[in-house]
């Protein structure tokens, strides 16, 4: 069964959904769960640990909890977790007596989930177990995916994707408009402003506007703005890339756009219920694979594709992202992060393309890709998965 859209698509401050927004969640769960503590200690465990300072948790956890009573611990050595990103926050009297501790898990996407806690069945909204099950269902009632989303979600579900789409939009704005160096000590400079000004240079180049959409929200991911989940933070460039490149390109309404988001947000819930969307659990493959699945999709479904073509453009997109690696180089969401949520929007246009063309000549199914992308995932070494102990991160050394 599938959760609501609204678990998938959260407005927040980056710039990592499971990094920041996962542990703010946490840490305001826990602070109403404790008032009148008079101290409390945060142990960051795995992937947040490694990359924590990087990636910010730190501060986003004090941005709840009260700065001056709130120890912060970074533990690396901790194992045999139950997730990758997990935090332990324990509340203390003015005696110094535990008055709680609770265990968190930041699952990917903002999720966070109270260890050993049953999940809240009420969340699941959809009566669906993967993609075939969505597909048949369309198929029985005549239905489009974005049909299903409509159905299923309340009645203010319209207003709320309306809300993610003006949010996506501005964060494009923002960023085309600022330059300068990101935050941290790797001085990376801001270049969506540099690639949108070449596109006007140049306008018959489309792939320089693409990627300065991309490069946009990505940069202001990486700088802590606000940014839309699709499906985290870290792979937030990608899908409000595409859809406001074909929107303006095509003249698009923003109704039509509403029903992509809702069609690429059951692709990517397809991924998150059964496998991951957190890169410190399956590699960069789990959020920008997914990213790109789902704004493959999203293309298809505005081309009016069939519904075969739609699974057959986010089969191709999550497929030949296999294996991809999540190394941040020094636990900063800007290298080689930015740059690829330009190649991955640029790669979902191509997915639809080749979709389109080839259809009929499909062998495997998007709910195989998914299972295999959670399998190689969780092959992965723990070096490749957040941790900023390999590839890139290892490679590269910051001064």
């Amino acid at each position: 069964m599938m959760q609501s859209l609204r678990e998938l698509y959260k407005i927040g401050k980056g710039p990592s959904s499971s990094h920041t927004m996962g542990p703010e969640r946490a840490a305001k769960d826990f602070l109403s769960r404790t008032q009148g503590a008079a101290r409390y200690r945060v142990v960051l465990q795995g992937s947040l640990a490694r990359t924590g300072r990087g990636h910010l948790t730190d501060r986003a956890v004090l941005g709840v909890l009260p700065e001056g009573r709130t120890e912060v611990v970074f533990d690396c050595e901790a194992k045999a977790l139950l997730h990758p990103n997990t935090l332990v926050m324990t509340a203390y009297d003015a005696a110094g007596a535990e008055i709680l501790s609770v265990t968190y898990l930041s699952v990917g996407g903002g999720t966070v989930r109270e260890a050993g806690a049953a999940p809240v069945a009420a969340e699941e909204i959809y009566p669906f177990a993967d993609f075939s099950e969505l597909r048949s269902f369309c198929e029985r009632e005549g239905a489009a995916l974005a049909d299903v989303a409509f159905r299923f979600e309340d009645a203010a579900f319209h207003q709320y994707l309306a809300a993610v789409w003006e949010s996506m939009k501005a964060t494009i704005q923002r960023g085309l408009t600022r330059e300068g160096l990101l935050p941290g000590a790797l001085r990376v400079e801001r270049k969506a402003a540099t690639l949108y000004r070449a596109y006007l240079a140049d306008p018959d180049d489309h792939t320089r506007l693409v990627c300065s959409y991309a490069y946009a929200t990505a940069e202001e991911n990486a700088s802590g703005g606000t940014v839309v989940t699709a499906p985290t933070c870290g792979a937030s460039g990608v899908l409000p890339a595409v859809l406001l490149y074909l929107q303006r390109r095509d003249g698009l309404s923003d109704e039509r756009i509403l029903r992509a988001l809702a069609t690429g947000g059951l692709v990517g819930n397809v991924v998150k219920t059964n496998a991951s969307v957190s890169g410190a659990e399956a590699g960069c493959q789990a959020e920008i694979g997914t990213a790109t699945a789902m704004a493959a999709a999203a293309v298809s479904a505005l081309s009016e594709q069939s519904l075969e073509i739609v699974e057959y453009a986010a089969e191709i997109a999550l497929e030949h992202q296999l294996g991809l690696t999540c190394d941040p180089v020094g636990g900063y969401v800007q290298i080689p992060c930015i740059e690829r949520n330009a190649v991955a929007a640029m790669r979902a246009l191509d997915s639809a393309d080749l979709a389109g063309v080839l259809s009929g000549t499909r062998k495997i199914s998007f709910d195989l890709v998914v299972k295999t992308m959670y399998e190689t995932g969780r092959d992965l070494n723990e070096r490749y998965r957040e941790t900023s102990e390999g590839g890139l991160a290892s490679g590269y050394k910051v001064c």
